[in-house]
């Protein structure tokens, strides 16, 4: 069965604040006619740091979608490598062992795929094969645990490398003056992050049943427009509310697997912002505690989009894992609006969870 290794998660070194978020907006927005209402929803969101890749004065500025993208690109191929190595490492597997790379990020293009250049430069095998995933956002990173979790089912003997590579401040949008725009502008953190799926062997969770789940006529809801000047991000005020359709899937699945969706032992869940986590755990009848590594994601990351789930995990192996054979829930959510979920046990590699 497919084990779901220790992620790896890396931020960059520019930081802001809430506050100083809330002070750019009133100085940038002075004159804009809700401009309290954003401040207000910016600080409900409780994130208190984020990290980028320029120095704010820069991300402030737009040089064009040409720039940014060539940006994108040269600080991917800096950063993502050494958060590969680190995650191979927590796997105790080679760059050789590795059958398929699933990249995810919604944040720049690149064709081909940054697997490609990873390949080379990584020294994978050249039949490694390559799942780049660039449409799903913030569901990315369920989606690629998922995939990875499918390809191990099919290949029982092969390793899967997820990558989810998001520069979110390189989609900042100086002429976007909705409330859902500035309210992004103070969500969104930028993250690298990597783990690695075993086919055989490995601590952390091991994946049983995976399922998405889309909400009828929804897909407006969170949206590029794709213009000269690059992604304008949009943002539905109704997406705060999506927890109440998507409880019941959740709980579809972990019925299908026999289980109770409000009684599992840990939760990993992409926390898009504070009422996505209060109306799940409201829905789902669990203790707002249970979302705690996302709370904590959303805290000091921000949303860092396809990498909060990876995250998430991240700050539950660094608690000290979970006992053998606790019962577990993944789950991402992004634009469609789409679920992306899993449910599994947690497995130590000398253990015995079967």
């Amino acid at each position: 069965m497919a084990t779901l290794c220790r992620p790896t998660v890396s931020v960059p070194e520019y930081v802001i604040t809430m506050e100083e978020t809330l002070e750019l907006a009133r100085s940038h927005h002075a004159d804009h006619p809700q401009l309290p209402l954003a401040l207000r929803l910016i600080e409900n969101t409780g994130v208190r740091t984020r990290h980028i890749v320029q120095p704010i004065e820069e991300t402030l500025k737009h040089p064009g979608f040409e720039e940014r993208n060539k940006l994108y690109e040269a600080e991917a191929k800096a950063r993502v490598p050494a958060v590969i190595q680190c995650a191979l490492d927590n796997a105790e597997l080679l760059t050789s062992d590795i059958d398929v790379i699933i990249y995810v990020s919604c944040t720049g293009f690149m064709m081909p795929s940054l697997t490609a250049w990873l390949i080379n430069e990584m020294d994978f095998d050249s039949t490694t094969r390559q799942m780049p995933i660039a449409q799903l956002g913030c569901a990315a990173g369920g989606a690629a645990i998922n995939r990875a979790h499918d390809f191990c089912s099919a290949y029982p003997n092969a390793n899967a490398l997820i990558v989810a590579c998001e520069f979110c401040s390189l989609c900042y949008q100086p002429t976007d003056l909705g409330v859902g725009s500035l309210l992004s502008n103070g969500l969104f953190g930028d993250g690298i992050a990597a783990a690695v799926v075993r086919g055989r062997g490995g601590t952390g969770v091991r994946l049983e049943r995976n399922g998405s789940y889309l909400i009828p006529k929804t897909e407006d809801w969170i949206a590029y427009d794709v213009r000269a000047t690059g992604f304008h991000f949009l943002l539905d005020k109704r997406v705060p509310t999506t927890m109440e359709p998507l409880a019941p899937a959740l709980k579809d699945l972990a019925g299908l697997h026999g289980w109770d969706a409000s009684d599992l032992d840990f939760y990993i869940i992409h926390a898009g912002g504070p009422r996505i986590l209060d109306d799940l755990s409201k829905f789902l009848q669990v203790d707002p505690q249970a979302f705690r590594f996302s709370r904590a994601t959303l805290t000091e990351y921000g949303n860092i989009a396809s990498g909060v789930v990876l995250d998430a995990l991240r700050r539950l192996f660094d608690e000290g894992g979970a006992e053998e054979r606790a019962r577990g829930l993944l789950a991402g959510f992004g634009p469609g609006i789409t679920a992306e979920m899993t449910v599994g046990r947690w497995v130590n590699a000398d253990g015995a969870a079967g």
